[in-house]
């Protein structure tokens, strides 16, 4: 096998394996949470709902005090803000690795190629925008 041959190939590989990354932790990252986010009741509910759900659970459990309620619901609520923030850094960093995949992918494409990949990416991300609508965060 010629040194270009070997080159071609472990490019081959290398290109494919970070596709397969890429891919792998965008469909565990949106399965694991929908798995789980299917597991809850709570899971159709709008995050003051899910919030009051849980004050109110602590209230009854813990026999809190109307003050002690309120900063429940106040700790509730700041710490959902903060989750927040970190899931779209979070989805943000996993949107920047998959639009390097994308951009990688494109370099190699032929020119027949390009148009069908492109529907293809375009058929992908709207389904995923459909998924993302249906589960709430």
């Amino acid at each position: 096998m010629s040194s270009d041959t070997r080159q071609k190939a472990g490019l081959w590989l290398a290109v494919v394996f970070a596709l397969g990354l890429a891919i792998g932790v965008v469909v565990g990252y949106n399965f694991a949470h929908k798995s789980f986010a299917a597991g809850r009741p709570s899971a159709n509910m709008s995050e003051p709902e899910r919030r009051a759900a849980r004050v109110a659970d602590l209230t009854r459990e813990l026999q809190l005090t109307p003050e002690q309620s309120q900063k429940v619901d106040t700790v509730l609520h700041q710490a959902h803000d903060e989750i927040r923030t970190i899931r779209e850094k979070s989805d943000a960093e996993i949107d920047a690795v998959k639009q390097k995949a994308r951009s990688e992918m494109r370099t190699f494409l032929t020119p027949e190629q390009l148009p069908k990949y492109e529907a293809f990416v375009r058929k992908l991300d709207e389904e995923r925008k459909k998924q993302q609508a249906q589960s709430p965060r």
